[in-house]
């Protein structure tokens, strides 16, 4: 009989798997299940290109129609809403139950919603998927004042956008800076320059305490009292893992379904990948979840191999990336836990630097802006654990090659 592969969600990672498993030869049958009716596309641009529409709906398919067909994977639109291990089986919304052999857990992750008095008047956005970019390009009007709940990388991508179509933005973040979470005082800091001057009007240390309008939003009251015009609200304060299907199989979750080297789950028939999983790095020796694209890929073709009874170690670097107005910020690692920053570049100008993050002199992660040169070598240094003394980093008279230990 025909093997059935069924893979909840239609993401990145699904995007993926499904050509990685004909590679490694799976000739069974592949179903996705997605209550999302598009085919697999890229979210990065929703808050770039996307928004301030320079690229269309259509541009932003991972993989067109005919390649899954030619795939021979199915696309089905409907929600899972449970996973019988022992049967095999899954359940959807409408009742119907679908047999599976292998099943792989795509299920990507969803926005942080916020509760604050007024938060369901129209007029208030998030950004996940297309429907919602799509929402918040109907509701632009320049002119308008826009106001951005969140300081994070989607918030000032937002931000950046927005301003590009005329609105008035404003950002409201909670933390003492902007990129708090993840970025050093002095890139937090160039951000902040960068879109005051382009006219963002930014607001730390104060969240939404409350959303006030008849039906519309028409207002922000901040958390220090500040009322705050608004004809558009987008919230961006992180996501949620999609966890609770796999949790109600009892699956193992840590801040995202667990999976070992191999993508594998505690049970034998099930993997996941992307931005649901949770997953031990080896290169920063703790547990780690990643929302990250090319995670996603890799993942996916670790996953897509343990299906097929092959392991393949996924042990790739994470990488990152933020385009706002006309800088492309590539990161390179992750900087938590650094003991020094060293900058190479102007930071003062905006035609790009690159922040190194060492602890005990070992190279953490980057942040490059208009630098992909020390974005490479970055990559490069912390996958093979290389060290470079800080003054050479800061030196731009080496050349960036000459960086490389020989």
């Amino acid at each position: 009989m025909t093997r059935t592969c069924i893979i909840i969600g239609a993401s990145h990672a699904t995007a993926q798997l499904i050509p990685s498993l004909r590679q490694e030869g799976w000739n069974g049958d592949i179903l996705v299940i997605s209550d999302d009716p598009n085919l697999p596309y890229h979210r990065p641009p929703l808050s770039k290109a996307y928004l301030s529409g320079e690229k269309d709906a259509d541009s932003l398919n991972i993989r067109p129609a005919a390649f899954y067909e030619k795939q021979n994977a199915k696309f089905k639109t409907g929600r899972v809403v449970s996973i019988d291990r022992q049967q095999q089986t899954v359940s959807l919304a409408d009742g119907e139950s679908l047999p599976y052999d292998k099943l792989a857990i795509c299920a990507g992750a969803r926005v942080r919603k916020v509760d604050s008095p007024g938060s369901g008047l129209s007029g208030i956005h998030y950004l996940r998927d297309m429907a919602d970019a799509e929402a918040i390009k109907q509701s632009v009007m320049a002119g308008q004042q826009a106001v951005i709940v969140g300081g994070g990388y989607i918030g000032l991508e937002t931000a950046a956008s927005l301003t590009k179509l005329g609105m008035h933005v404003t950002v409201l973040e909670m933390a003492d800076r902007i990129l708090q979470r993840v970025t050093a005082p002095e890139v937090s800091e160039f951000y902040h320059r960068v879109h005051t001057e382009k006219g963002v009007r930014i607001i730390t240390n104060s969240g939404a305490g409350a959303f006030v309008g008849e039906e519309t939003v028409e207002k922000v009251v901040c958390t220090d009292g500040t009322e705050l015009a608004a004809d558009l609200v987008v919230v961006g304060v992180g996501v949620i893992p999609n966890t609770e299907l796999a949790e109600a199989a009892g699956l193992a979750i840590d801040n995202g379904i667990v999976v070992d080297e191999f993508c594998a789950t505690d049970d034998p028939n099930i993997v996941a990948a992307g931005d649901c999983t949770s997953h031990v790095s080896k290169i920063y020796g703790r547990r780690i979840r990643l929302e990250s694209v090319p995670n996603a890929t890799e993942q996916a073709k670790t996953a897509a191999a343990s299906i097929c009874g092959t392991q393949k170690d996924c042990t790739s670097l994470p990488w990152f990336w933020s385009d706002q107005y006309d800088l492309k910020l590539q990161i390179a690692g992750l900087s938590q836990g650094y003991d020094e920053v060293v900058i190479r570049g102007d930071i003062n100008s905006n035609e790009g630097f690159a922040a190194f993050y060492l602890q005990q002199g070992q190279l953490l992660a980057a942040d490059c802006v208009n630098r992909p040169k020390e974005f490479m070598l970055s990559k490069r240094l912390i996958a093979a654990g290389e060290t470079v003394a800080a003054a050479k980093l800061a030196d731009e008279s080496i050349v960036v090659n000459d960086l490389i230990p020989r």
